[in-house]
């Protein structure tokens, strides 16, 4: 099973993406996580997305397209994954498909994870982020344990540039640009399968697995 998450920035694809992955036993694979791991390592790659990352905008693609690639290629992917934050663009959802193609296989679903931009800015206006092990939280719907401090490691949790109001709002504007095309193209394809994304997160879910079966 070969899903594709689409939705804006903050719709909560990611949190999705997860519980799928763990109900359906497949890799959850997601750009944030690999730039995340670069950063962090202060590789080139890492110096190179955290430049366009702390200004709300995509990361180009020849930053992004052959480890994806290199990631769907292994062994674990072998009876599906779930694709989080990529592709981005029609010219990434091209070359996914072409790399697919040759070793034929295709995307299976486009699970569109649909949420008006006013609830997202209220919404990552209240996220928190671990920079140092990854995880993320919200005041209201996943709070912390112990108020600023990560429960994994312990360390303080921020929010971050990219989540700021004015940040939120440009990151919105290069998505429906850029990324909210992808909506049509995988609709004609017969994959596009939307869900409501302003209900509670549980009947998000329930939404999804009804899509793709139990």
């Amino acid at each position: 099973m070969k899903i594709i998450m689409l939705g804006a920035p903050g719709a909560g694809k990611g949190t999705q993406a997860k519980q799928i992955a763990d109900k359906y036993s497949i890799p959850h694979i997601s750009t944030g996580d690999i730039f995340r791991a670069n950063l962090k390592a202060g590789t080139e790659l890492g110096k190179k997305a955290k430049e366009y990352m702390d200004q709300g905008l995509l990361v180009p693609d020849e930053l992004t397209c052959d480890l994806v690639m290199d990631r769907i290629s292994q062994d674990d992917c072998k009876n599906g994954f779930v694709l989080d934050g990529f592709p981005r663009t029609i010219p990434q959802a091209e070359a996914l498909d072409a790399a697919l193609t040759k070793i034929g296989q295709k995307m299976d679903y486009a699970v569109d994870v649909d949420v008006p931009d006013d609830n997202i800015i209220n919404r990552m206006s209240g996220r928190r982020a671990c920079l140092n092990c990854g995880a993320t939280y919200h005041i209201v719907s996943i709070p912390t344990k112990t108020e600023g401090v990560c429960d994994r490691c312990g360390n303080p949790v921020v929010l971050r540039d990219d989540d700021q109001p004015e940040t939120v709002k440009k990151r919105l504007e290069v998505y429906h640009a850029q990324t909210q095309p992808l909506i049509d193209y995988y609709k004609k394809q017969n994959i596009l399968k939307s869900v409501d994304g302003t209900q509670p997160m549980e009947e998000v879910f329930r939404a999804i697995v009804e899509i793709l079966g139990a």
